[in-house]
């Protein structure tokens, strides 16, 4: 894979990697984490992941940003360099990250869109799916990447309705003080965007492996008919 660098902020240069050699009308992986600095797990389990698969990672078509926020994550805090939140910036043109990041998107046709987070509320793992609701893939994912780490049992996450863990629209909700990374990836395009969290305060090394787990059926469920 090719690396590319998506911009400069503070000195730290923002990395992302690319599958190379693909044609005009490829259909792309969308991978992401580290936006979040305090999210260790999420991004340790894409790395994980990517050790494991080789062969995926040879044959498919991805773009994969490894840690969008390195200054937050050298730091262990949720904001970057500036105290902001990147998951509320992405529907900005003029944001030094955000900015270049919309313009990289929108140059590509997407397949799904993966985005890694944690959650220090969270009682197990959750999935917030936003997609056509006529093929839903969160289930199925979930039973396959939650031996280690069960489900989140809540009625409610976020302030949003829950079941078994999963949180689905088809819509995009109208009350958020801004717009995340995988909500802005549905809006340019993306057509079933999931944001997977583990719970930040369980062992360290189960959630690794959980979100390596999970990136691992997302695709594989994503690529069924």
């Amino acid at each position: 894979m090719r690396v590319r660098v998506l911009t400069e902020v503070a000195g730290e240069k923002i990395l992302y990697l690319e599958s190379t050699k693909r044609p005009a009308d490829t259909l792309w992986d969308y991978l992401s984490t580290g936006v979040h600095g305090d999210e260790a797990g999420s991004a340790w389990g894409l790395l994980a992941w990517a050790e494991g698969n080789l062969v995926a990672l040879k044959q498919g078509s991805f773009v994969i940003f490894p840690c969008l926020n390195p200054l937050g994550l050298r730091d262990n805090t949720r904001v970057d360099h500036r105290g902001l939140d990147i998951n509320r910036r992405f529907h900005l043109d003029d944001d030094a990250i955000s900015g270049p990041w919309r313009k990289m998107i929108s140059s590509r046709i997407w397949r799904v869109g993966l985005c890694l987070h944690e959650d220090y509320d969270s009682q197990g793992c959750n999935v917030y799916e936003l997609g056509d609701h006529r093929r839903t893939l969160s289930s199925q994912i979930l039973a396959d990447c939650t031996q280690l780490i069960a489900v989140d049992p809540r009625r409610s996450i976020d302030g949003r309705p829950a079941r078994a863990g999963i949180i689905r629209r088809s819509t995009i909700p109208a009350d958020l003080p801004g717009m995340p990374e995988a909500i802005v990836l549905f809006q340019l395009g993306c057509p079933i965007t999931l944001t997977f969290e583990t719970p930040s305060e369980f062992d360290l090394e189960a959630r690794i492996q959980t979100q390596a787990a999970f990136v691992k059926a997302a695709l594989h469920h994503a690529a069924l008919p």
